[in-house]
């Protein structure tokens, strides 16, 4: 691929990414950019959340598959290039052809899905500043050339741009004609092989509400359902005793945000059951404050802010000089798109359903992670 290509395939991406589109469209977008690049007849495209990389939302293009199989293969079943390893690993990006050494049938994935007349596969995951925040595959039909070495360093290269319009895309609110609901807690029970075994009325509306594209055929196939309960399921006993690794923040078509947690059921028979509810503040203000890439201190300050606190105030508590509170608030303006202390406030923290910031008692760092660690 030549230079010139891919720096004009880089500020496509760039421009996409002022446009203030939602996810999708994000992503659609892009994906007609890196069409120019790199050769591709199916996709498919995932959110995640940062803190647990759980998928959040999904958006298949000539392609399906069931939030069973997805969920099998990235958190169950050990395979080449899933994406969390590469996000991990820094790689980034790989290619199936090049990774199995040029043989598909070494990949479980590739095995299930050969007969559908798929070939090779070209896997990215989008991180920014460490933080991981969404993945994508791209397809070739079993008669099409194999992706090639150029290939994968095309698209890890443009990862991080990509990284960085899809975590300020998650915050837009997806275009739909749904209104904001607010259901009480709904569960999905599942058996120890992993069947959905039952399914409460609550679960099935808010799993209507999430951003699944093609909408899955059965409540109980959601994507993101289905991640939680197999990273729950995989979890060894005892090595979880506050349950916060399955967990999943998730925004729905409304703009409503809920958390999704998996849990061992307790009895004869082995159940695992994945719990729909809104989520808190808490829940939902480390996310947000990543998506708008501000640093722990933009966050400490910001915080102090919505407190009312004068900038003397501000510098005294956080031991700084009133002009580095200053140049904080600055770099916090221009992250999130205000002007005044006013806008923030009604920004970030009213739009958002986060009117404050506190750190999770006993949370794991992963649940609030700014970065990623293994």
């Amino acid at each position: 691929m030549g230079t010139n290509l891919a720096l004009r395939t880089r500020d496509g991406i760039a421009r996409v990414s002022q446009r203030g589109l939602d996810w999708v469209g994000f992503c659609s977008a892009v994906g007609h950019e890196l069409s120019r690049v790199i050769a591709y007849e199916r996709s498919c495209w995932h959110t995640v959340d940062p803190g647990t990389v759980l998928f959040t939302g999904s958006m298949n293009c000539r392609i399906e598959c069931s939030g069973s199989w997805l969920a099998y293969h990235e958190y169950v079943v050990e395979d080449v290039d899933k994406w969390s390893f590469l996000a991990h690993s820094g790689r980034l990006a790989g290619a199936l052809s090049i990774d199995t050494h040029g043989d598909l049938t070494r990949s479980v994935r590739h095995r299930s899905h050969a007969a559908y007349g798929i070939g090779d596969e070209l896997r990215v995951s989008f991180v920014s500043n460490g933080t991981y925040w969404g993945a994508a595959a791209f397809l070739r039909d079993a008669d099409q050339p194999w992706f090639t070495d150029d290939d994968v360093r095309t698209i890890a290269w443009l990862a991080a741009p990509i990284a960085d319009g899809l975590r300020r895309a998650m915050l837009n609110r997806i275009a739909a004609t749904s209104t904001r609901l607010d259901h009480g807690p709904g569960v999905v029970v599942f058996d120890e092989n992993g069947e959905a075994e039952s399914v409460s009325p609550a679960a099935e509306r808010w799993i209507a509400e999430m951003v699944e594209i093609p909408t899955p055929t059965t409540a109980i196939e959601s994507k993101t359902v289905q991640s939680v309960a197999a990273r729950a399921r995989a979890i060894a006993p005892g090595t979880d005793p506050v349950e916060l690794a399955a967990r999943s923040r998730v925004c729905t078509r409304s703009g409503t945000w809920l958390l999704l947690y998996g849990t061992r059921l307790s009895g004869a028979v082995e159940r695992t059951a994945v719990i729909i509810q809104p989520a808190t503040p808490n829940d939902v203000a480390p996310i947000i404050a990543l998506a708008y890439g501000l640093s722990q201190r933009e966050t400490q300050v910001t915080l102090l802010c919505i407190q009312g606190r004068s900038t003397r105030d501000i510098a005294h508590t956080l031991s700084v000089s009133p002009y580095t509170v200053q140049d904080h608030l600055k770099s916090i303006f221009a992250k999130t798109g205000v002007r005044s202390r006013g806008e923030l406030v009604g920004q970030v923290f009213l739009e958002h359903y986060a009117p404050r910031w506190e750190p999770l008692a006993g949370a794991p760092s992963g649940w609030s992670v700014n970065a990623i660690v293994d």
